[in-house]
């Protein structure tokens, strides 16, 4: 079953059980300044979730467009090192606005799965918070799941409710027990399951998480019970399709399968062969995908908040182009094949692909007149380095200031070759210039204006010229000043 198709059949099937259908929101929060990015599912539904909005339907299912590149969602470092990390992914999800609770959607999740998917039930277990009797009940009287099977998770993290079984959106409000479906990948891969001392393995792999918010957090830890209980799910696109398509790696499907042979053609057009399997390859189709739907939603690559993350995406995807032999932007022309695989599900990205195309390669070209010069110093620098030696701090930051290397883009370069990064100094070189601009930048403002009154300037937006003025990195917000 291909990717586009597990897609449809989820969205139909909760279609067909009355709920609405709702369009992927931004990959920028609308509503939510604590997030850098739409990170899942029930973002777009949080204010209907408080009580804050309502809307015309109580069921509700989607495919979110979803990143997790920057800030405390940050799975960058590990994507091309994992079978299951992405920059971007999809996340299915169902949910209920006080109208179906524990019993319909622990049943709708049973019937999709073993049902529209076929998937095997004995294949299945399934996690319940472990004061959680009613869904473990629903799960072994009514599904008929084996209590072998069912596993409680306790409170793991030293209070009562911390546990990866009971989800909450802050430190108060909305919260709840969650329940976790999780698939058998076979005793011929490693791993236990859950609750167990092997759980981290690969064998045990979670699909689905349902959760199910019923009370309402106060300042003092009292757990009110909400007076319209919600539900909301989620499950990753990506994981189903490789249990679907019967492999082990989510870059093993269909969707990855064609974005890496549109990289690997990129390549060899500039006359370097490359093995499908290469780890690089994998980094370039899923960076693609995150790169090509920030940009349709409003990112530019800079050098602050989302516009920095942006670039770090670029410049790593790049980074891995360069190490399989390109010379030249390459990264852009994927722009095509990504609208061939997910235009028709996301028709805003046929409608910006030339947009897109272009801001990419801007980008790509930028980097590509600095990255020779950069790599040559970086291999020099870690070439002299003992075995499991440690890259000093200065070099990383000259290769972050001089040649748009991000400090993640040269700690997997090192962690390649079993090195690391001294970050430590290399945020104190990185204060040091700042400081230093800041102090000039203060004497030459107006008077009333102070220190406080700076903020940082992106060089992408500035029009210094060497020599830099002293106050080259900040802008003055201070009343009538000149800087």
């Amino acid at each position: 079953m291909k990717a586009a198709d597990i897609r449809d059949k989820f969205l139909q099937f909760f279609e067909s059980r009355g709920h609405t259908i709702v369009p992927s929101s931004s990959l920028i929060p609308g509503t939510d300044p604590t997030l850098l990015f739409t990170n899942s599912g029930m973002v777009q539904f949080k204010d209907v979730f408080t009580g804050k909005e309502k809307r015309a339907y109580t069921r509700a299912t989607s495919a979110q467009r979803s990143v997790r590149a920057g800030g405390k969602h940050n799975d960058l470092e590990n994507v091309g090192y994992t079978a299951r990390h992405h920059t971007f992914f999809e996340m299915l999800g169902n949910f209920s606005f006080g109208d179906y609770f524990k019993k319909e959607a622990i049943h709708n999740a049973w019937e999709l799965l073993t049902g529209t998917y076929q998937l095997p039930a004995e294949k299945l277990w399934v996690t319940v918070y472990h004061e959680d009797d009613e869904a473990y009940g629903i799960w072994k009287n009514e599904v008929g799941v084996p209590e072998q099977r069912i596993v409680r998770i306790g409170d793991n993290k030293g209070a009562r409710y911390a546990s990866d079984n009971f989800w909450q959106m802050a430190d108060t409000g909305p919260c709840g027990p969650c329940t976790e479906i999780f698939y058998d990948h076979g005793p011929q891969v490693w791993g236990g399951p859950p609750g167990s001392p092997e759980e981290d393995g690969d064998r045990y792999i979670e699909i689905w998480n349902l959760v199910f918010m019923q009370f309402d957090r106060t300042t003092d830890g009292a757990m009110n019970p909400l007076p319209a209980p919600c539900v909301d799910t989620g499950m990753g696109l990506e994981r189903i399709a490789a249990i679907l398509q019967h492999v082990h790696s989510n870059y093993e499907i269909d969707l990855f399968q064609r974005l890496i042979t549109a990289a690997a053609r990129e390549i060899t057009a500039q006359g370097h062969t490359v093995e499908h399997g290469n780890n690089s390859l994998k980094v370039i189709a899923d960076h693609i995908r995150a790169c090509a739907f920030l940009v349709v939603d409003g990112v530019i690559p800079g050098n602050e908040g989302r516009g920095f993350v942006l670039r770090r995406i670029v410049r790593r995807a790049i980074r891995h182009g360069y190490k399989l032999g390109c010379r030249a932007p390459f990264f852009n022309a994927l722009v095509p094949d990504l609208v061939q695989e997910m235009g028709e599900a996301y028709p805003e990205l046929a409608q910006a692909a030339q947009q897109v195309q272009r801001v990419l390669f801007q980008e790509e070209r930028r980097f590509f007149e600095t990255i020779e010069n950069g790599m040559s110093i970086l291999e020099a620098a870690l070439a002299a380095l003992p075995e499991n030696g440690q890259l000093d701090g200065e070099t990383a930051f000259k290769l972050h200031d001089t040649y748009g290397f991000p400090l993640d883009l040269t700690a997997d370069v090192c962690r390649e070759r079993s090195l690391s990064v001294d970050e430590v100094a290399f945020d104190a070189a990185m204060a040091t210039p700042k400081n230093q601009a800041r102090a000039q930048a203060s004497s030459k403002c107006k008077p009333g204006c102070t220190t406080a009154g700076l903020k940082p300037r992106s060089r992408a937006t500035s029009n210094w010229k060497f020599p830099k003025p002293p106050c080259w990195l900040f802008t003055c917000k201070a009343p009538k000043c000149t800087l």
